[in-house]
């Protein structure tokens, strides 16, 4: 009898180790696809009532509906992405030139200055006299300097190219998964919901709960994304700046990249001005970017709050802390597992003793 439990304990062990190594096995093939895949299932899920919808006007046909939302994401993403890419290599590039003509005339000026200074005077005309090291020698070596800096900044271009080719790679697996998850999307929801230990009127209560989190944060973050570009924009017109409206609507889209934003707006502009000597504009455009860039901190999370079951303490560490964790997506599933955890710990706690 011993015997008997004996080899089923080990039976089962062995069968409990199997299991592990393939899903390890598992997560090590997926893994790199963690982000298109949870990318998928954030927007399948948004997607969801417009594909019942979308099915019910082509008389069922779940596949050709799901094919029409997963174009129109393709075209919603793709389009302005590419336009702002362009316009950003183009500013970057022009930026660039700014920059180098800018240290070009400012080591010149610099050098004639010291000339003027006993003691750095001093200092030169000590290296020409003892080193045969003239101030043309140093202009030449800060030249070769300058040029030699912004030579490895442009071979970042390859890291850059490289990278978007695997951003490229990953958007159309994301794409590709996100047309099965709008096509199968409540299917799968069944199969997970059965897939959770919890009695099915807790399984409904958790999964609504669920459901209003991630549509706070969706509010939430479109709400402030508009509020930061008009913020911005109107900024940009009372400090004199061109374009506002451009700016603002700019701004307004870069406000959700992770540990950028609107920086990505209006430090080129005050980098600009500084190079250009428009002092006066660059010290309203910093004025103007620290508000807007601060405003994201407290609105968002008082905006989400405000629609949500969560307190705004538990927003604001799921946002921030799900940007630091997860990225751009961690906006959105952070809050949902605080809102996960919060949830099961109310259930645990009403259970009766």
């Amino acid at each position: 009898m011993a015997e008997n439990e004996n080899l089923q304990f080990y039976q089962r062990l062995l069968g409990v180790a199997a299991l592990a190594i393939v899903a390890y096995l598992v997560f090590r093939i997926i893994e790199p696809f963690l982000g298109p895949i949870t990318w998928a299932l954030f927007l399948g899920f948004l997607l969801q009532p417009a594909q019942e919808k979308f099915s019910r006007l082509l008389r069922g046909r779940a596949s050709a509906s799901a094919f029409l939302l997963t174009l129109l994401v393709l075209m919603l993403l793709l389009g302005p992405l590419t336009a702002l890419a362009i316009a950003f290599a183009r500013q970057a590039a022009d930026l660039a030139g700014r920059l180098q003509d800018w240290l070009a005339g400012q080591r010149n000026a610099t050098l004639a200055s010291f000339d003027q200074i006993p003691v750095t005077g001093r200092a030169l005309q000590w290296l020409d006299d003892n080193l045969q090291i003239s101030t043309a020698h140093v202009q030449t070596w800060i030249a070769e300097g300058s040029r030699t800096l912004f030579q490895h900044l442009a071979s970042y271009g390859g890291i850059a190219f490289m990278g978007a080719v695997g951003t490229v790679l990953a958007f159309t697996v994301m794409l590709f998964i996100l047309f099965f998850v709008i096509r199968d999307g409540r299917a799968i929801a069944r199969v997970v919901s059965a897939l959770v230990p919890l009695p099915a009127e807790r399984r409904e209560a958790l999964a609504e709960r669920l459901s209003s989190v991630t549509w706070a944060v969706v509010r939430g973050t479109v709400l402030t994304s508009i509020v930061q570009g008009i913020l911005l924009g109107v900024g940009f017109a009372l400090a004199g700046m061109p374009g506002p409206v451009v700016f603002g609507v700019v701004a307004a889209v870069l406000s959700v990249v992770p540990f950028g934003g609107t920086a990505l707006v209006w430090v080129p502009a005050l980098a600009a001005l500084f190079f250009q000597g428009r002092y006066g504009q660059a010290a309203a455009v910093l004025a103007v970017g620290v508000v807007v860039s601060s405003v994201d901190n407290f609105l968002k999370p008082i905006l989400i709050s405000g629609r949500s079951p969560l307190p705004t303490l538990a927003v604001f560490l799921g946002v921030l802390g799900g940007l630091a964790a997860f990225g751009l997506i961690g906006l959105f599933v952070g809050p949902v597992i605080i809102a996960l955890v919060l949830a099961l710990l109310e259930f645990a706690r009403e259970r009766p003793a």
